[in-house]
């Protein structure tokens, strides 16, 4: 269909505000967990380069900013869509995190919401397609974390995060979670091909990436070392782009 530049641009300014004002009202609540962790240590707040006062007012200036110019700019739902993302960010998967491992489930739909956006912004309306792109992004996450859970599993033990590789140091429950989600994801993503969001080629593309993501899964559910926890991040990393790519243009 037609392609609007300008809408996209509107997008574009209104997530990135959007998800600044998140991820500082985030920083601001975990500032003191994350001064305990070496890979959060050097954050603005938790290193005391900022103060509370200055972060609160910069995380609720950009997040009312990125909503209201979504409402303006965009339409109203896309605006919603953003709040909830917030929302659910903050008001549950940000106070779950030092309270139980159902965080990771918990946080993967305001991750999954952004993809959402896209299409209302779009098309101005929630439909099936809207819907796949959230189970694509949903089921991508969850490996995606665990990974980096993984490998980081002593810094969450430190800073009194209970993620599942913190709650079970064998890492077995870790394994067999990234490989059903994996093979869920693997599943979801040939679904664009049956809704006519897309052709062969694509289907194709699908099967192939997901099979070698699902590769990853498998290879860290055997043998759950630090190297192979950090190949399947850095698959997930390159998985993603490349299968939205595809669905973009085949």
């Amino acid at each position: 269909g037609s392609f609007d530049a300008l809408l996209l641009g509107h997008l574009f300014l209104g997530t990135i505000l959007s998800s600044a004002g998140a991820s500082a009202f985030n920083m601001l609540m975990e500032r003191d967990l994350d001064a305990k962790m070496e890979r959060t240590k050097l954050r603005p707040l938790a290193a005391g380069r900022l103060g509370v006062a200055e972060a609160a007012a910069f995380a609720g200036l950009c997040s009312a900013a990125g909503v209201v110019y979504l409402a303006w700019q965009v339409n109203v739902l896309t605006a919603a869509i953003s709040a909830v993302t917030i929302l659910t960010y903050l008001g549950l998967y940000t106070p779950l995190k030092t309270r139980s491992s159902v965080c990771t489930l918990v946080g993967a739909v305001p991750g999954a919401l952004p993809p959402v956006m896209g299409w209302t912004a779009a098309r101005d309306a929630f439909e099936a397609p809207a819907a796949i792109l959230f189970l694509i992004l949903f089921f991508w996450q969850l490996p995606h974390f665990l990974a980096l859970a993984w490998m980081y599993r002593e810094d969450y033990a430190r800073g009194g995060f209970p993620m599942l590789p913190v709650e079970e140091p064998t890492g077995a429950s870790t394994g067999r979670q990234v490989v059903l989600q994996t093979l869920a994801l693997l599943v979801v993503s040939l679904l664009p091909a049956f809704f006519g969001m897309a052709g062969p080629a694509y289907l194709a593309a699908a099967l192939l990436l997901g099979a070698g993501f699902l590769g990853f899964g498998v290879a860290f559910s055997v043998l759950r070392t630090r190297e192979r926890a950090s190949r399947l991040f850095f698959a997930s990393i390159i998985y993603l782009p490349l299968l939205l790519a595809a669905l973009a243009l085949l």
